[in-house]
């Protein structure tokens, strides 16, 4: 008997139900990532305003120092002591050097608490650094002349 003369030399083509899968699957991912970029953006921060402000390209793994006008820092929604929070950034640089780190202070907090985390990030070696602020006219802040 034989039985290779059965068999088909054609290959299937192209499957349309496996894609429609896999992009239904980065579709998710993508829509699940947004959501959780803005929600560490929702806390009650009034920010500073700027006339130069411009809407930010957000960096993948970006960290987010949110500073309240009380001093409190805040990480990943977890409220974070000094302690804490050199030692965080300080495993952040040995993982990943030259990390960004967005620096999001309420307009009401004193100086004095932004050097203090500034101090920690430089103690750390931690260099990628900016600080958000808010277009004139948005979140409360006053008007573009």
């Amino acid at each position: 008997m034989n039985f290779r003369a059965r068999l088909r030399s054609q290959s299937p083509g192209f499957q349309m139900a496996p894609m429609i899968d896999i992009v239904f699957l980065l579709l998710t991912f993508f829509v699940a990532s947004q959501i959780y970029a803005q929600w560490e953006t929702a806390i009650g921060i009034t920010l500073p305003t700027a006339r130069t402000a411009e809407l930010p390209r957000r960096l993948p793994g970006e960290v987010i120092l949110n500073l309240q006008a009380d001093g409190t820092v805040i990480v990943n929604e977890q409220v974070l002591e000094e302690t804490q929070l050199a030692a965080m950034l300080r495993r952040l640089v040995e993982h990943f050097p030259g990390q960004p780190v967005v620096l999001r202070g309420d307009r009401a907090v004193p100086f004095e608490e932004v050097i203090r985390v500034l101090d920690l990030c430089r103690e750390a070696d931690l260099w990628n650094i900016s600080f958000a602020t808010a277009m004139p006219g948005a979140d409360g802040g006053p008007e573009a002349p």
